[in-house]
């Protein structure tokens, strides 16, 4: 596994052991995390922050340049809002641990130049299923359902 999906993998298991959306990210450029997070819409009642956004505000402000030479992952496919971020900034490349739960605007971000790699880890799957099978309501919440 690479070492910084496996760090997008802990970021949702972390989520998940404090009551959340098990869904992880990671910003790296030039080989170093500069940002981390999980989705934390129940743990800070926050309508905006899934994995992704929370990764994203963790990394605090970045010059465009330094965007432009990023990798985000995260362990769902991300949602029309995500994928946003990752277009307004210019972020060339995301990976991404599964699609199957949920699947995003994917071929959107590859119309725009976004080369968009999915890894279709079954841990992250297994995640998923999980608590989706334990908090439909939640998860359908989450995803605007």
């Amino acid at each position: 596994m690479d070492k910084f999906f496996a760090v997008a993998v802990a970021e949702a298991r972390k989520g998940m052991a404090t009551g959340g959306i098990p869904i992880g990210s990671v910003l790296v450029i030039d080989g170093q995390i500069v940002g981390r997070g999980h989705n934390q819409r129940v743990q800070r009642g926050s309508v905006v922050l899934h994995a992704e956004m929370d990764c994203l505000e963790n990394a605090g402000r970045i010059k465009a340049a330094d965007y432009r030479r990023a990798t985000l992952y995260s362990t769902l496919s991300p949602c029309d809002m995500c994928s946003g971020a990752v277009l307004l900034y210019g972020i060339p490349r995301v990976v991404i641990g599964e699609n199957r739960t949920f699947c995003g605007p994917e071929d959107y971000m590859r119309s725009q130049g976004v080369e968009v790699v999915v890894v279709d880890s079954e841990e992250c799957r297994q995640l998923m299923e999980r608590f989706i099978e334990e908090n439909p309501e939640l998860w359908n919440e989450d995803i605007g359902e």
